[in-house]
């Protein structure tokens, strides 16, 4: 049997969309799997064991139309027997459609059920939301294929260890076991952002109350916001990888061997999930149901408000209260809860 799975198109998504990977793998061992996503998102499985083969397809920017058609062509020369797609959108339909696949199967948004030989309603208005887990877990059960474990897994590579070691070198940081990493950004937009102050006194205060060393991640829109976190703390337990060239894979590892992360509803906060990592959570305008990620050494911090969840990219009422008030203490106490309850399992 030959597969392919047209993979989501955001890094936590992705990482959410492992237990999915795993089940078809377990299911069926014997099947071509082809993995089809963004191509700055396919190292992000590097190192797992579930795809035979991937694809790139990035579906934006100029030459999109050229890219499609060589997709196409690729999908269509591997006779595919099945096209699952875990993107409902009007090109991940028509994807689907000109595949060439004998059967597709995906959730399909009014008016695009006809593209898919397989449709799937799905309410996406739907309160509370349900998380993509369990979305894309659900997808394949019409397959007949269920999972024993929504636990996200992704996976380091030699090559992804080395490039840590490198950077454990270049800043001269301490034993990963005091390493909190701080990721407080996102591609969703600037209403889920932790304030930056908040950052700076987040760091200093965690050295001073725990010898925590604080480890700024950033991805490459972020570098400068990480730099200014480090250069406003002016304290040497206080560090970012602002000024380091930084792949999937190096970010993988970092993750891995540290001692837990403090983040947004983000992609980090799910890469942390899957390799092991104790989260603390800062949930601002989205609905935690919608992100859950099933993780065990998580603590979810909201700020109790009428007008969140509002699901909004900036704040519609200028207050940015659902973010602000969760003060710098209330972080440090799940710092020292975490601390206390969990046990750093992941050796460098």
């Amino acid at each position: 049997m030959r597969i392919g799975v047209l993979l989501p198109n955001w890094v936590g998504d992705v990482a959410m969309a492992t237990p999915t990977l795993r089940t078809l793998r377990k299911n069926l061992p014997d099947a071509r799997i082809i993995g089809i996503a963004r191509p700055y998102l396919l190292s992000l499985l590097d190192g797992t064991s579930w795809l035979d083969a991937t694809l790139a397809w990035e579906h934006k920017g100029r030459g999109r139309i050229a890219r499609t058609w060589r997709l196409i062509q690729q999908l269509r020369a591997e006779k595919l027997d099945l096209l699952v797609t875990l993107r409902a959108s009007l090109s991940a339909a028509l994807l689907a459609r000109l595949s060439g696949a004998k059967k597709t199967l995906g959730y399909a948004r009014p008016g695009l059920g006809w593209l898919l030989t397989d449709p799937i309603d799905r309410d996406f208005s739907a309160t509370p939301p349900t998380s993509a887990v369990d979305d894309y877990l659900h997808l394949i059960s019409h397959l007949g294929l269920t999972s024993a474990s929504r636990q996200l897994e992704l996976a380091t590579t030699p090559a992804n260890e080395a490039a840590a070691d490198g950077i454990w070198k270049r800043l001269a940081l301490p034993s990963p076991d005091r390493i909190m990493l701080l990721s407080t950004g996102g591609a969703f937009g600037a209403a889920k952002h932790w304030p930056a102050e908040y950052c700076v006194s987040l760091g200093l205060r965690a050295a001073d109350e725990f010898g925590l060393t604080t480890l700024v991640l950033c991805g490459p829109q972020e570098r400068d916001a990480a730099a200014a976190i480090e250069s406003a703390a002016n304290h040497p337990q206080v560090r970012s990888l602002a000024r380091e060239d930084v792949s999937f894979g190096a970010t993988k590892a970092v993750v891995r061997r540290s001692r837990l992360m403090i983040t947004t509803d983000s992609g980090p906060r799910h890469i942390a999930s899957a390799l092991g990592t104790p989260t603390i959570v800062l949930f601002g305008p989205i609905d935690p149901s919608a992100s859950r990620n099933y993780q065990r050494e998580s603590i979810e911090l909201t700020v109790p408000l009428d007008c969140r969840p509002c699901a909004r990219h900036t704040c519609p009422l200028g207050h940015h209260r659902c973010m602000r008030d969760l003060t710098v203490d209330q972080v440090l106490t799940a710092v020292s809860k975490m601390l206390d309850t969990t046990t750093h399992r992941q050796a460098a």
